[in-house]
């Protein structure tokens, strides 16, 4: 088990959910850690309540799609906190609705921030990581980047693409002989509540994919399987793994009809999102 006092780490979303969760867990931990969050607001609200847990914290406002934004905090972070250790890419959007009643605008704007914004954030951070051969990027994916869901076709894909992106940069590390440089992607499933407010599948749903109670259950995984035991694939709750199962085992119909018989085809019509909002992060 790899200790983390001392370690630099930097948050994406970090004022609200499973960012926030994460960082009072590192804090107490005795890291030092950098917030970025797109809500100004939230993350000065954050910040005071950070500050009882210990350990120097930088708070900055950040939209992870704009490049040069990204850019400027990456070398104030390294100019504050010296280097960076740690990068968790947790900052996420969400519009649960059938593909064809939004404009591709809205879907666009998923890609950008659950995906292409994580292409900065790591070229801004793991050269760095790959010259000390010592660095551990954790990426925020879902169980939705496992099976398809109705409603949530772009989030699905965006967080596939996250899932393959993490692996791909894992087996680079490895193929360039940088062992020191850890990749991890983290699947969590349905939390009651937050981004995913009001999604709630039926009955044999709730027993085959259980809803998650807190943001808390997440940041547990993050810190103490990814980050302390270097665990590449993190699923919460664990019955997640059957969807990899079921994937080898069931012809691909059998699968999408065993997620229909779940409520699956249904299950986002109550969503409202954290506070009606699809624009928070997770």
């Amino acid at each position: 088990m790899r200790a983390l006092t001392g370690k630099k780490a930097i948050i994406t979303g970090g004022a609200m959910g499973i960012g926030l969760a994460t960082a009072r867990r590192l804090l107490r931990e005795g890291c030092e850690i950098t917030l970025w969050d797109l809500d100004a607001k939230a993350l000065s609200i954050s910040a005071r309540e950070l500050e009882t847990c210990g350990g120097p914290l930088h708070c900055h406002a950040c939209d992870i799609t704009d490049e040069e934004r990204v850019r400027d905090l990456a070398q104030k972070a390294k100019d504050e906190m010296g280097h960076v250790d740690i990068l968790i890419n947790n900052a996420g959007h969400v519009k649960a609705a059938r593909f064809c009643s939004q404009p591709t605008s809205v879907w666009v704007r998923s890609t950008q921030v659950n995906l292409i914004a994580m292409y900065t954030t790591i070229a801004a951070f793991l050269p760095e990581m790959y010259a000390r051969n010592s660095g551990h990027i954790v990426n925020i994916s879902s169980g939705a980047g496992l099976v398809g869901l109705p409603d949530l076709a772009v989030y699905c894909a965006t967080k596939w693409a996250v899932y393959g992106l993490t692996e791909s940069l894992r087996l680079e590390a490895l193929a360039d002989g940088k062992k020191g440089v850890r990749f991890s992607s983290i699947h969590p499933g349905i939390v009651k509540h937050g981004m995913f407010e009001g999604g709630k599948f039926n009955p044999l749903g709730e027993i085959l994919l259980p809803r998650l109670n807190s943001h808390e259950d997440i940041a547990e995984v993050i810190v103490e399987r990814a980050l302390k035991r270097g665990h590449c694939m993190v699923m919460r709750p664990r019955i997640l793994h059957i969807g990899l199962i079921a994937r080898a085992l069931l012809p691909d119909l059998a699968l999408n009809y065993l997620l229909l018989a779940a409520g699956a085809g249904h299950a986002m019509q109550g969503w409202v999102g954290r506070n009606g909002s699809p624009h928070a992060s997770r």
